[in-house]
């Protein structure tokens, strides 16, 4: 098999599997606070407030796409998960300005310069990063901003500084917003297996390729694994 017909293969199979992976996590989880929801408030706060269009690039249930709705006339919210989709449909019938599709970002066609804002969360691990980057800054409207939640590699004692927080605060903060200190066995099951195929990039390797693509951009730590990207695209750029 030519080399160019083996990586798309690996591709489809990968894209396959994380659709499996997604699909079988929605039947398992509900509006449940979790390590997202606990960021929503700082993410929504760098969204302009009068948007006319809004990209959000692995929407999950909808749960912050229905946050985006107060912001804009108009959402799409993709997920490449059809039960992911079939949920936020169902959960967002009070939302008619939300467009969800079943679509794999890298291949839907978006239109330069079309949105006001973009927000991801824990979705561009498992994209390649440069290539979504740059797909983002296409489609952005000069003057808009670019919010991203995801999650880092350790990879220097400062990660595992904030580890030896981040845990006694995921048992609290869970116990507290849940009732219980942890997910369920099925989901902790099914977030297990779909982990074995995940990859991160250290935080020093997101710095560089921000720098190249996203130039500018503010890059900060958070606790529970997790970082942020926040970006305004130049009105020249």
């Amino acid at each position: 098999m030519p080399e160019s017909e083996k990586t798309m293969s690996q591709s489809r199979q990968t894209l396959e599997s994380i659709q499996s992976d997604f699909d079988r996590i929605a039947s398992l989880t509900g509006e449940n606070w979790n390590h997202n929801a606990h960021y929503h408030k700082f993410l929504i706060g760098h969204i302009p407030e009068r948007c006319r269009h809004i990209l959000e690039v692995g929407c999950g249930t909808g749960n912050f796409s229905r946050l985006l709705a107060g912001r804009a006339q108009r959402v799409l919210a993709i997920d490449l998960s059809p039960q992911m989709i079939r949920l936020a449909k169902a959960r967002s019938k009070l939302y008619p300005n939300i467009d969800f599709v079943k679509g794999d970002v890298m291949t839907y066609h978006l239109p330069d310069n079309e949105f006001d804002s973009i927000a991801t969360l824990t979705t561009i691990h498992h994209l390649p990063i440069e290539s979504i980057l740059r797909k983002i800054r296409k489609t952005l409207k000069p003057g808009g901003v670019f919010v991203c939640l995801d999650l880092y590699q350790r990879s220097n004692l400062k990660d595992l500084l904030f580890d030896g927080v981040a845990y006694p605060a995921n048992l609290l903060l869970t116990l507290i917003k849940t009732g219980k200190p942890r997910p369920s066995r099925e989901v902790r099951e099914a977030y297990t297996e779909h982990g074995k195929t995940d990859t991160y990039l250290t935080l020093p390797q997101i710095e560089e390729i921000c720098a190249s693509v996203l130039p500018g951009a503010l890059i900060s730590r958070h606790l529970f694994w997790r970082y942020s990207i926040i970006w305004k695209k130049e009105i020249a750029d």
